[in-house]
């Protein structure tokens, strides 16, 4: 596997993680703005809260190939040896997409936890940003 990685990064293996991983911090602050609309506390004139919800629902979707994505390349090429902070924070937002993607499922009154795991995923997505791609690219320490 840490071969096909290295092939289909053509040996650019950080700087492919460090973009998808940005990509997903991105989209993460946007699914937040999306639910603020969707929820009815941010009124937007060209954006209706039903409109919000379905974009905020795909682009979930997209989120959770690309973390996915990124959670393979990382497992595979890199490992858990030199991870800490940063493959800790990783398995226990992993965890978190999961149990969120698990409550989207079921519905019902357990959807009351969607908020607090949606705001739970976004600190989590930044934090294992700053502990990779931030390091990398020389952000916040």
């Amino acid at each position: 596997m840490e071969q096909f990685i290295e092939d289909v990064t053509r040996g650019n293996v950080t700087e492919v993680k460090v973009i998808l991983a940005s990509v997903v911090v991105g989209l993460a602050i946007y699914q937040v703005l999306l639910m603020v609309v969707g929820y009815g506390k941010l009124r937007v004139r060209l954006l209706a809260p039903g409109s919000a919800s379905w974009t905020h629902r795909a682009i979930g979707d997209t989120i959770v190939v690309l973390t996915v994505i990124v959670a393979v390349m990382c497992l595979s090429y890199y490992g858990f040896e030199d991870g800490g902070t940063h493959a800790i924070v990783a398995c226990v937002l992993l965890g978190v997409l999961t149990v969120k993607v698990a409550v989207v499922r079921i519905g019902g009154r357990v959807s009351r936890l969607l908020p607090l795991l949606g705001i739970s995923l976004l600190m989590l997505f930044t934090v294992t940003w700053f502990t990779s791609a931030g390091d990398f690219l020389g952000v916040g320490g």
